[in-house]
C-alpha cells in the first residue's frame, strides 16, 4: 500500500482524547492531527518521538493531517493507522504474498455475516469452503522481538473471535490475521494481562478451529507492504 502523497515529518508533542495528536512539523508549524487508533498505543506516544503524517486535500475535514508512522528506538518505523491494515492485507493476498490465504477465486471486503457483523475479507472459491478473514492491527512491543495484541481492553471485546468460530462450526474456514505494521518482531502473542477476556476467547476460538496468522510488514515513509509470517505463540 503506497501512501497517496508524501508524508511530512515532525515530532510528537502529545496524543490526547484518543483520536488527536499535537505535532510540531520539521518546518516549525504546529498542527493537530487525527489519530485513527482506539488502542492505548503503549510505548508509542512519548513526547519527542519522530512521527510522519499524511495530509488530506478534503475541504470538509477538521484536521487535514493524520498520524501514520512513529519511529521507535530499537524497533524502527511503526504504522499506527488502523484504517490501513485491510488495504495492506488485501493487496498482499491479491499479489499472492500470503501463502496461507492463496488459491481463492474471489475476494470481497466488508461483507455482512453472522449476527449483525462485518468480516474484513471474505475469500470465496467454487472448489472449497469460504474463508472469513478478520484483521487486527498490532503495535505493542515490550519484549525484544515480540509483538503483542491487544495493548489495552479491546473496544469490541470478544465479538470478532466469536463470529469466526461460528463460521468454522458451520463448515467454513476462519482466520485471524494480526498485522504488525513493523519489520522488527520475530514472534507474536496475545497479551493476556491486558485483556483477559480477549485472551480466553482467543483460546476458545483456536480450539474451535479458527486459525491465527501474524504478518510483519516492510514499513517506509512511502509505502507499507506485507513481509513475512512469524510464529504465533500459544500460551
Amino acid at each position: 500500500m503506497r501512501f497517496k502523497s508524501p508524508l511530512v515529518r515532525g515530532k510528537l508533542i502529545k496524543r490526547y482524547k484518543r483520536f488527536l495528536a499535537d505535532v510540531v512539523l520539521d518546518t516549525g508549524e504546529l498542527v493537530t492531527a487525527a489519530c485513527a487508533n482506539t488502542g492505548s498505543m503503549l510505548g508509542l506516544t512519548e513526547p519527542g518521538n519522530a512521527v510522519w503524517l499524511s495530509r488530506s486535500e478534503s475541504l470538509t475535514r477538521k484536521y487535514p493531517h493524520s498520524l501514520e508512522l512513529v519511529d521507535i528506538p530499537d524497533i524502527g518505523l511503526v504504522g499506527i493507522n488502523t484504517g490501513q491494515p485491510n488495504h495492506i492485507v488485501t493487496e498482499a493476498i491479491i499479489a499472492g504474498k500470503v501463502a496461507e490465504l492463496s488459491g481463492y477465486a474471489n475476494l470481497r471486503n466488508e461483507v455482512k455475516y453472522g449476527q449483525n457483523s462485518r468480516i474484513d475479507i471474505l475469500l470465496e472459491d467454487a472448489k472449497r469452503p469460504p474463508c472469513y478473514v478478520e484483521i487486527k492491527n498490532v503495535h505493542f512491543f515490550r519484549k525484544p522481538g515480540l509483538a503483542e495484541f491487544p495493548d489495552c481492553v479491546t473496544e469490541r471485546g470478544a465479538k470478532p473471535l466469536v463470529e469466526p468460530s461460528n463460521m468454522v462450526k458451520a463448515g467454513s474456514r476462519a482466520v485471524m490475521v494480526y498485522l504488525i505494521q513493523c519489520h522488527n518482531p520475530s514472534r507474536f502473542a496475545i497479551a493476556d494481562d491486558k485483556d483477559r477476556t480477549y485472551f480466553n476467547e482467543f483460546r476458545k476460538a483456536r480450539d474451535a478451529g479458527v486459525e491465527a496468522l501474524a504478518l510483519t510488514c516492510h514499513v517506509s515513509t512511502s509505502e507499507i507492504t506485507v513481509d513475512r509470517a512469524i510464529p504465533v505463540l500459544e500460551i
